[in-house]
C-alpha cells in the first residue's frame, strides 16, 4: 500500500457517531444484493450535534442492475451519475448518492473532467460500512485517487506552498458547480484542518502522473454547470418529493422564493423545465 493509500485507509477508518454507523448499515440493507460500501462525508463530519442536520452519504453498489433491477433508475444512474435519494433513520435525516464500484473509481480519477466526486473525496470522509475486505480495499483505492486528481487538474505553480495549492484547487472546483457557498468557502475547507492537508500534500503530489496536465477549466465550467442542471432535473423524479427538492435547490442557489403549485406536482417534468431556467435568469450558472 502506498503512503497516500495508507493515509486514506487510516482516515476512512476513524470512528464516527454510532448513529451514523447504524444509519449506514440500515442504508446498505435497503440494497441487500448490491451494497458494497457506504461513505460518510461533508460538513457533518465536523459536527457533534447531528439532530436537524442533513447527513451526506455515498452508497457504492456492485452495479446498477443489482441495485434497482430492470428499472429506469439503473439507466438514469448510468447516464447521469449519481442518483440521489432521501433517507431517514432513528430520527436522523440524510441524502445519499448511488454509484457503482466502477463509476466511483472512474469519477475519482483523471479519466473524467467532472469534478463532483474527486473534489469531495479529496476532502476527509469515513468508510462507515463495507460488505467485505474486497469492497473495503476497492473503496480505499478509489478515494486514494481523488487528491492527486484534484491537485493535477489545478496544475502546479513554481514556489507555491502546498496549502495554497490545495486552496486554489478547491476554488477552481467550486467555480465549476452550482453552489450557494461564498467564494471563501474553498479556503475554509483547507483552513478547517490545515494539518491534515499538510500531511496529505507530499504523498498526494508523489502520486500525480508525470504526464498529467492541468487546465481546461473553462470547458469544465460549461460542462459542470450543464451537468448540475441535468442532475437537478433528474432529481425531480428520483428524489422523493423531488419537485420540492428541486425548488429548494434553486431557491438556495439563486436566492429565489419559488413555491410549488399543484399543477407542478402533477406534471413534474414540465415543471422542471420551467424551474431550471430560473437558475440561468438569476445568474446562478456563471
Amino acid at each position: 500500500m502506498s503512503p497516500l493509500a495508507q493515509l486514506v485507509a487510516e482516515e476512512l477508518a476513524q470512528p464516527v457517531d454510532p448513529r451514523v454507523s447504524n444509519m449506514a448499515k440500515a442504508l446498505a440493507a435497503k440494497y441487500p444484493d448490491a451494497s458494497k460500501a457506504v461513505l460518510f462525508y461533508g460538513s457533518c463530519l465536523r459536527e457533534s450535534q447531528l439532530d436537524g442536520l442533513m447527513l451526506d452519504f455515498y452508497l457504492i453498489v456492485s452495479d446498477y442492475e443489482a441495485a434497482y433491477g430492470d428499472s429506469w433508475l439503473a439507466r438514469a444512474n448510468r447516464l447521469v451519475p449519481p442518483n440521489v435519494f432521501p433517507f431517514e433513520h432513528d430520527g436522523l435525516m440524510a441524502k445519499y448518492a448511488v454509484l457503482s464500484e466502477a463509476d466511483f473509481r472512474r469519477l475519482n480519477s483523471p479519466e473524467t473532467r467532472n469534478v463532483s466526486v474527486w473534489a469531495r473525496f479529496a476532502q476527509p470522509s469515513r468508510l462507515v460500512w463495507s460488505a467485505d475486505a474486497d469492497a473495503q480495499a476497492k473503496a480505499i483505492d478509489a478515494v486514494s485517487r481523488a487528491a492527486p486528481t484534484l491537485l493535477a487538474a489545478a496544475g502546479s505553480i513554481d514556489g507555491e506552498a502546498p496549502l495554497d495549492w490545495w486552496r486554489r484547487a478547491f476554488a477552481l472546483t467550486y467555480s465549476v458547480e452550482l453552489r450557494a457557498e461564498r467564494k471563501s468557502r474553498s479556503n475554509s475547507v483547507v483552513d478547517a484542518d490545515p494539518a491534515r492537508y499538510e500531511q496529505f500534500s507530499a504523498p498526494a503530489i508523489t502520486e500525480i502522473p508525470s504526464d498529467a496536465t492541468g487546465g481546461g477549466w473553462a470547458r469544465r465550467r460549461i460542462e459542470g454547470k450543464l451537468l448540475s442542471v441535468a442532475r437537478l432535473v433528474k432529481a425531480a423524479f428520483t428524489y422523493s418529493g423531488g419537485i420540492d427538492y428541486l425548488a429548494w435547490k434553486i431557491n438556495r442557489h439563486a436566492g429565489t422564493q419559488i413555491e410549488i403549485k399543484p399543477w407542478q406536482r402533477k406534471w413534474p417534468l414540465v415543471a422542471a423545465f420551467v424551474l431550471v431556467p430560473k437558475l440561468l435568469v438569476k445568474g446562478a450558472v456563471r
